[in-house]
Parts: structure tokens; sequence; C-alpha cells
């Protein structure tokens, strides 16, 4: 990717934003911003009760978000964010009318596995059905592209970033 695009990684919980984010800015040059650090401490104690976040509760969370990726206009840089209905993606692109979005995919049991295994995160695999049931994934009119997890983090990479190059090329034709 040669454009200073902000890539929001997005996904339901445990597709690897906060894996792959890290090492696609590595790889674009740009800075990661981790979603999960805009939430308030109220979020993460509803999700850490196994309560599914309402939209009241994501507002403010995707407002921060898309302050950060505005800020980054010119820049380039990649954040992590479910972004799992339109409406959030649509409020993301308000404040950053430049972000383009990496939408995370995968089999629902590898996902769960992989949420299994994780340690030391407040999202417990319970609220995986609701992540499900709330994603609404890319329409065509949305700037971005899906690339599914399974294989190893570098492949998942390499695998975005060329479809990322593919869209950056898209966009300058």
């Amino acid at each position: 990717m040669n454009s200073p695009h902000v890539v929001v990684v997005m996904g339901v919980a445990g597709t690897g934003k906060t894996t792959i984010g890290p090492l696609l800015a590595a790889r674009l040059g740009v800075p990661y911003a981790e979603g999960d650090d805009f939430h308030p401490p109220a979020n993460i104690a509803k999700m850490s009760a196994g309560t599914p976040l309402d939209d009241s509760d994501r507002w403010p969370w995707l407002d921060a978000i898309g302050e950060w990726a505005h800020g980054r206009a010119g820049l380039g840089g990649v954040v992590s964010s479910s972004a799992l209905k339109r409406a959030y993606r649509d409020r993301l692109r308000a404040a950053a009318p430049h972000a383009v979005f990496l939408h995370l995919t995968g089999d629902r049991a590898l996902i769960e596995e992989r949420m299994r295994e994780r340690r030391g995160h407040f999202m417990p695999t319970a609220l995986l059905d609701s992540q499900f049931a709330a994603l609404q994934p890319l329409q065509a009119d949305e700037a971005g592209v899906a690339v599914d997890v399974s294989g190893s983090p570098e492949d998942i990479t390499e695998r975005a970033v060329a479809a990322l190059r593919r869209l950056d090329d898209d966009f300058r034709k």
C-alpha cells in the first residue's frame, strides 16, 4: 500500500485483530492503536461480566477511535475495532473518510478455539454468538477487503497486505 490510509482491522472477537493489527502496521511502516484501549472502564466491566455492549456503550468508543483515525489523515495508521455493523463503520468514516477496512473473517469453530486459548482477555467466548449475530459484512460500496484468518499470523498478514495493495491500486484507477 502506498497511500497513507488508516486501516481499521475489524471482525468478531477472536479473529486476531490484536495480533494482525501490529504485524500489519509494522509491514506498512505506520503506527498501531489497539481498539480495546479506547473502551471506557464501564465497557470493559460490562463485557467481562458477559454482557454485550449496546449502541449507547459503543458510540463514545467509536468516536474515540474515529478521532485517532482522523488525526492520522495523510499519515496512515492501523487501528483495531470490531466495527461489526455498517452504522459503526459509517460513524468511523464520518470522522475519518480516508479509512479503509480489513475484515478478518473465519470459521466460527476456529475463532472459538482461538478465543479459548487466549489468556487475560476480558471478552468471554459466551459473547461470540452475539458478535456473529451483530456482524454485517462489508458492503460493495465500502472501502475495504475481507481476509480469511486460517493459517499463521504471518500468512494472514501477507494476504492482508496483498489485498490492501489491490484495493489501493483500485483507488488510483
